[in-house]
């Protein structure tokens, strides 16, 4: 049975969401990583994955995927504006 929703959403937020899709699944990878690290005492590694540089990305990608929800939703509001 098909559903009668038609989803028209542009090219910009489909990206976005797979943007967020991975980098929520990468965050969860880093959780899994950091854990069994420490179950196995691998203390180089816990270390590397706390470190300033590598948080630093990913909050630094974290704010260009924010950007680029908020600049489609700009979009979609233009687009039903002119219509």
């Amino acid at each position: 049975m098909k559903p009668n929703l038609t989803t028209e959403h542009n090219l910009l937020f489909k990206s976005a969401y797979k943007g967020l899709k991975y980098f929520l699944e990468a965050l969860l990878n880093f959780a899994i990583v950091y854990i069994l690290s420490a179950v196995f005492g691998a203390f180089p590694i816990m270390n590397m994955l706390l470190s300033q540089s590598v948080w630093g990305w990913f909050f630094g990608i974290a704010i260009v995927i924010l950007c680029l929800f908020v600049i489609a939703m700009i979009d979609d509001v233009d687009k039903d504006e002119l219509k």
